[in-house]
């Protein structure tokens, strides 16, 4: 007879207490290990919806303005220079920093102003694949994107037919829905295709197959945005490389626009390596949607922490107390393993044994029922990239044994109080 063997003996004695107490820490582990795995793909998939709000990073040329003003009215600011910065130095600069992981887009812009019609507007040269990526946002009213075949036009439209969030999908599935018959242009990826914001298509009584002249190269309009609430609605999109040409600047844009992950991402330490590569320019940093960002992805992962922290002191707190009332029933069974020889280390080892052993079988059975059970958590509220939980062996072993390693602490005092028996106290009740 040894410790373990009297440990496993008295678990099957009071087999009833035995069972609740792991049916309760399981039950704990389940919904700290689900929580987890659905928090955290919660999390990502809420991170890459934030993202595809827009940029949180400009980067620009550093230019000297005069502010001017007479008899106390402001006249505006006037530049002394228009500076321009090279395209592919500087996205290569920017891709090539230590902390390129955390950065998930990186948009040039070209912004030319013109007449269209005698009205006044800015044509922004984007490049299409990057700036869909960043405005997420974005969802066509009519035509396509400039470059975009027609095969792939309707690939996207058989893909998000039924998003009610346009192009950056959605994390509830919906019903798809019909869609009006859509005018198609197609313009080949350099030749000039424009995408027109809807005001500004409204405004200039711009549509699809419509032309607009810029110097002597002349753009086409595939496709009209739908209202977006942001600056997009007011200008004209057009293919990078055919603004640059027909504008007379090949190969500069005037700023860049960089979209930092933000879960846990060291903006700051982004902002000084850019800085690092691109000395010379201007780095903004628009930290009000990074700090939203950063709440609306931090949030979720604090409240399970704190969901999880309650359930742990809680299960804690049942094994301390069903471990006190055990020893006070067993003060015979003490008294005598005492006169038999035993030494209080080995009274006191016992007690940790049996609340270590019920930790370490509700660390494997919660660990597995919590994995299984974050499947179904994820298909009942309809969030994508389920598949992407990972099964981990080793975070297994380590819940098995963090588990094991709390109830032995909750088991200390219970364990203690077990030692501090005495044989003639225990052997005068019998």
């Amino acid at each position: 007879m040894n410790i373990l063997t009297i440990a496993l003996r008295n678990a099957r004695k009071k087999w009833v207490r035995t069972l609740l107490l792991l049916l309760v820490f399981s039950l704990g582990v389940v919904s700290i290990v689900s929580l987890s795995f659905v928090s955290r793909v919660v999390g990502e998939g809420l991170e890459k919806k934030l993202v595809s709000f827009g940029a949180n990073i400009l980067v620009s040329p550093k230019s000297e303005k005069l502010t001017v003003s007479y008899g106390g009215f402001a006249l505006g600011d006037m530049l002394f220079d228009v500076s321009y910065l090279d395209e592919a130095d500087t996205v290569k600069r920017i891709e090539g920093i230590a902390l390129r992981k955390n950065v998930s887009v990186i948009a040039p812009k070209l912004v030319v102003m013109d007449h269209v019609q005698g009205t006044a507007v800015a044509l922004v040269g984007v490049r299409f694949e990057q700036e869909k990526q960043l405005k997420g946002f974005w969802d066509l009213a009519d035509g396509t994107f400039p470059g975009e075949t027609p095969e792939q036009a309707a690939k996207r439209q058989m893909e998000t037919g039924g998003v009610a969030t346009g192009m950056g999908g959605s994390m509830h599935a919906e019903e798809p829905k019909a869609d009006k018959p859509r005018t198609v242009a197609h313009v080949p990826a350099g030749a000039g295709g424009v995408l027109a914001g809807s005001a500004a298509a409204e405004k200039l009584g711009l549509k699809v197959g419509s032309k607009v002249p810029l110097g002597h190269h002349t753009f086409v309009v595939t496709g009209v945005l739908g209202p977006t609430g942001s600056e997009d609605d007011n200008v004209l999109l057009a293919d990078m490389d055919a603004l640059q040409k027909a504008s007379g600047h090949p190969g500069k844009v005037n700023f860049v626009e960089v979209a930092a992950l933000c879960s846990g991402c060291p903006i700051d330490d982004i902002v000084n390596q850019i800085s690092a590569t691109l000395p010379g320019v201007e780095i903004k940093t628009l930290r009000g949607i990074v700090e939203q960002r950063m709440v609306s992805v931090l949030f979720v992962k604090k409240l399970i922490l704190s969901v999880s922290l309650v359930i742990l002191l809680t299960g804690c707190s049942m094994v301390g107390i069903s471990m006190l009332s055990s020893v006070n029933e067993r003060k015979k069974e003490i008294g005598i393993l005492r006169s038999l020889g035993f030494p209080r280390r080995a009274v006191f080892s016992i007690f940790c044994a049996e609340a270590a052993a019920i930790g370490l079988l509700a660390g494997v059975v919660g660990y597995l029922a919590g994995y299984l059970v974050s499947f179904r958590i994820l298909a009942v509220l309809e969030v994508e990239g389920a598949g992407a939980i990972a099964f981990e062996p080793l975070h297994l072993a380590a819940a098995a044994v963090v588990l094991a390693l709390l109830t032995s602490l909750a088991s200390l005092f219970p364990a203690w109080k077990a030692a501090s028996i005495e044989p003639s106290e225990a052997l005068v009740t019998l």
